[in-house]
């Protein structure tokens, strides 16, 4: 009696202080390092959260749970405990930054009970960088099948946090009422408290807190700085597939945003916002990276860390580079004689394909197009395939069309790939993220698979985790990628600074398709006219580096074995497309961005700058052996590149000047 009144007196003595509900359970869990904690109560009988770096909290009390149709999950609920294990996985995955992966976590499943039934669990893992969750559902009674209604998961970021985040577009809109693409421009720097252009904001979102780091051990560089050394939080989900739908995150005001399902207008208005599922169901991750710099965002692999293999490939994929001749000929360019120059082209170079783009069903027709999959084989060059995935959702009227939205239709079309030797394909204009539209694209990649044929989504959602769930998944656009540089000289002018938001954002959390590092001076295939590249040949060869795809096609041109710089080609006959580590160097979202790549035992560091005063810094190099010379490639202030062999200080110190728009490679032979 005398403990219980003792327990009693002492949740009375936390109401006052503010720290604890009376009625609350608080249940804390680290990381296995120690320095990022979640804390997790059914405070007021509303199930909760909270993350702490160092114990600082950097998201405040933010609320879980969510509202199905035959129970509200979000409010009345006990938490009778949280079971804590640890979570150790390794696994290998060519096709993402990091090629080998040894994943050690701290998992907390917590119990939370609603009239006396267990009903919800959320499991947390917790690795040194990263937070996710998802919710575990049981059934009641009878019911074995529900309707998710709402997620009241939230996230309660500190007064004064600025954001980097992508408006999500409202659908039916754009070109043949294509939207949502995900292919808007990025406000960076940007004060909460905004909803976007009204219908939130398109995963990943990145935040800057006003928190500063408490990490005694920060580096020397940021105990110098006179700077406050902010927080980074990068908020995302994975795991998504057919069982669930794509979301997107929706401002409440202030520094409060929550999970949003899909718009009703997606899909041309068909298909429910809302998610069915049989129960017990698991729901895809929400995923909280947190860093103290922007090493943790580049370098997370949360992404993938906690989804498994939905299915094993049947085929034995292989990746590397490409061209494509529509980014810089557009649709007169997919034609037979065309092509075949530009599987020549991919032959010089020493690419793995070429890829067709949209109209070849017209423009060459199937039995031409079987003729230069043959020739393509004799030179050692495969092909990739454009097709429209549409069925109704959108006006899109390029063809092959109708061939991708029906199972019937798909699997003759890709019996007819694998017959004929088709390497892959590229699907374009989906149609939002309805959980309808969350099956085709898994449909696709499970018939794909079948037949061996790799699969590349344009005019799409945000991947999420899908390289690892889904063998023959290669890429995703789900940016504003390429094709606006031939568009608009507005997307010209400013590639430097998109290219500088991609890297800290978009391209961290899955492969991006974005189809860039052209040599032509102008987009036209004459190369004398249309919009013009404002960027450097460096930085075309950086970016070669710095955008992560294990398959790239790059859009270069026959012309460029003439009238580019003999080492610019060099470079792009030899740079990987698939890499085994990376490495965060410096750089601000928008502004600069320096990274290192290794694929086997050779290191890329490069850079690319968007300020308009040139970068000027200091980086060290440990990754090269000291004893021997570097290979550089670098711009003057006009944009004239050159590559040259410089040797290494003691320090191995390099001092670094990039013009805007120019870039840096930096590698060892």
């Amino acid at each position: 009696m005398k403990k219980s009144f003792s327990k009693f007196l002492l949740l009375a003595a936390l109401t006052l202080n503010g720290s604890s509900s009376l009625w609350a359970t608080e249940k804390q869990f680290t990381s296995p390092d120690g320095n990022l904690s979640v804390l997790v109560s059914d405070k007021d009988g509303k199930p909760v959260y909270q993350v702490c770096l160092n114990k600082v909290s950097v998201l405040a009390e933010s609320p879980l749970g969510l509202k199905a149709n035959y129970v509200d999950l979000s409010q009345g609920l006990v938490l009778k405990e949280c079971t804590v294990t640890k979570v150790h996985d390794e696994y290998s995955l060519k096709t993402i930054k990091q090629s080998n992966m040894a994943y050690e976590a701290t998992q907390a499943i917590c119990q939370f009970e609603k009239d006396g039934t267990h009903l919800l669990d959320v499991i947390f893992q917790v690795s040194n960088r990263d937070v996710a969750f998802s919710y575990r559902l049981y059934p009641k009674g009878d019911t074995r099948v529900a309707v998710i209604e709402s997620e009241a998961t939230g996230f309660v970021l500190p007064d004064g946090t600025t954001t980097f985040l992508c408006p999500q577009a409202k659908p039916m809109n754009g070109f043949a009422r294509t939207s949502p693409s995900y292919e808007t421009n990025y406000t960076l720097d940007d004060p909460t408290g905004k909803n976007g252009w009204g219908e939130g904001y398109t995963f990943p979102c990145l935040f800057k807190t006003p928190i500063e780091s408490q990490n005694p051990q920060k580096s020397k560089k940021a105990q110098k700085s006179q700077e406050p050394q902010p927080v980074w939080l990068l908020i995302s989900e994975t795991g998504t597939d057919g069982n669930y739908v794509g979301c997107r995150l929706l401002n409440e005001g202030g520094s409060r945003y929550r999970i949003g399902f899909p718009q009703p207008g997606e899909m041309n208005g068909v298909g429910s916002t809302t998610p069915a599922v049989s129960l017990p169901c698991q729901t895809p991750w929400r995923t909280i990276t947190v860093g103290e710099t922007l090493k943790n965002i580049v370098e997370t692999t949360v992404p993938w860390d906690v989804v498994k293999p939905k299915y094993e490939a049947k085929h034995d994929y292989t990746y590397g580079k490409g061209t494509w001749s529509w980014i810089i000929g557009m649709d007169s360019s997919c034609n037979f004689d065309e092509q075949k120059r530009y599987i020549d082209f991919a032959a010089a170079m020493g690419y793995r394909s070429v890829l067709i783009d949209a109209f070849w069903d017209v423009q060459i027709g199937y039995e031409r197009m079987a003729e230069l999959a043959r020739y393509g084989k004799s030179k050692g060059v495969g092909i990739f395939l454009w097709y429209n995935s549409n069925g109704t959702w959108n006006d899109a009227p390029q063809t092959p069309i109708g061939k991708m939205d029906r199972s019937a239709a798909r699997r003759q079309e890709m019996k007819w790939m694998q017959q004929t030797g088709i390497l892959g394909i590229k699907v374009d204009f989906f149609g939002g993220d309805k959980q309808p539209m969350m099956q085709l694209y898994e449909d696709i990649l499970t018939d794909a698979n079948e037949f061996g044929i790799q699969v590349i989504f344009h005019g799409c959602t945000l991947p999420r985790g899908w390289e690892r769930m889904y063998p023959n998944y290669v890429a995703s656009e789900a940016v504003l990628a390429s094709e606006n540089l031939h568009f608009g000289q507005g997307a010209c002018d400013a590639e430097a600074q998109n290219a500088c938001i991609h890297a800290f954002i978009r391209n961290v959390v899955g492969s991006m398709d974005f189809g860039g590092s052209t040599l032509n001076k102008y987009y036209n295939a004459d190369n004398k006219r249309g919009t013009v590249r404002r960027t450097s040949d460096v930085y075309a060869l950086a970016t070669a580096v710095l955008f992560q795809s294990s398959v790239q096609h790059f859009a270069m041109a026959p012309n460029n074995l003439n009238d580019a710089p003999a080492w610019a080609i060099d470079f792009m006959k030899q740079v990987p497309t698939t890499w085994d580590e990376v490495k965060f160097i410096d750089g601000y979202p928008g502004r600069y961005v320096i990274l290192a790549r290794r694929s086997g035992s050779k290191w890329y560091v490069v850079g690319i700058n968007a300020q308009d005063a040139p970068l000027k810094t200091t980086i060290t190099l440990p990754m090269f052996d000291q004893t021997a010379p570097l290979t550089v490639y670098s711009d003057d202030d006009q944009l004239n590149g050159s590559v040259k062999s410089v040797k290494q200080n003691r320090k191995q110190q390099f001092a670094v000047t990039i013009p805007k728009n120019g870039g840096l490679v930096i590698l060892q032979d």
